[in-house]
């Protein structure tokens, strides 16, 4: 199977660290994508010229999900997208470009956006960046079991956010999107809160509760699980393959 990991804000595709290792140790083809702006800004490799300063103030959320398309289109088979956080929102994007194309979504904490939707327009933004905020900005659950050596590692290879990945609206036109089934693996949250929103029409829920096959899972955790249980995630989302 060729899984496509897509990072949340703030992270590059090396953020996947051991949780794409053991994919590739099952046999797994993974692509853990970086989007655009979320490169480095100085050279890799010192014996190259360092890349010039990174505008992300111009990138759009059509880039990133524009960028995982292309992902998509690179494969000669259908794939499985896997989202984290904001990064869920691009996967449903690219589903609603490419439905015949993905044969899963798994949604790290986090789920399908809805069409007219914004990822997160409340985050502290800087000259058309979000740098990543203070620990202070952020709720309990989503910090749970995030150390002080993760949180350290964290902010050494967090890039800026583009704002307007952040801030512009989703655009969805294909309904077909509602058929391709899904996975949810929810840590800060447990599933039967989410079953429960979807009970009682919860917007944020409502996305998700058009979808005709899906399944929700818990990995109790905070909003970082490729930190804090990286081997379970990869066995979770192994399990939903």
């Amino acid at each position: 199977m060729n899984i496509v990991l897509i990072p949340g804000f703030w992270l590059d595709g090396d953020s996947w660290g051991e949780v794409t290792t053991v994919l590739r140790e099952h046999g797994h083809g993974v692509t853990a994508l970086t989007l655009p702006g979320l490169e480095r800004d100085d050279a890799a490799n010192a014996a190259k010229p360092a890349k010039p300063g990174i505008d992300r103030s111009t990138i759009c959320l059509r880039d990133h999900v524009d960028a995982v398309v292309a992902a998509v289109d690179a494969s000669d088979v259908p794939v499985v997208l896997v989202g984290h956080s904001g990064g869920g929102a691009l996967a449903h994007g690219a589903v609603d470009a490419r439905p015949d194309r993905v044969a899963r979504v798994v949604y790290v904490d986090s789920g399908p956006l809805a069409h007219g939707g914004v990822i997160n327009d409340e985050l502290p933004a800087v000259d058309g960046v979000i740098p990543l905020p203070d620990w202070s900005v952020f709720d309990e659950p989503d910090l749970t079991d995030l150390d002080d050596a993760a949180r350290e590692h964290f902010r050494s290879i967090a890039h800026p956010q583009p704002v307007h990945v952040a801030t512009d609206a989703l655009e969805l036109r294909d309904p077909r999107r509602f058929d391709v089934p899904v996975t949810v693996i929810c840590c800060e949250f447990p599933a039967d809160m989410l079953r429960q929103f979807m009970a009682e029409d919860h917007p944020y829920t409502a996305e998700l509760a058009r979808i005709r096959d899906r399944e929700l899972v818990d990995l109790p955790t905070g909003h970082w699980p490729q930190f804090t249980k990286p081997r379970q995630l990869a066995e979770t989302i192994l399990a939903a393959l």
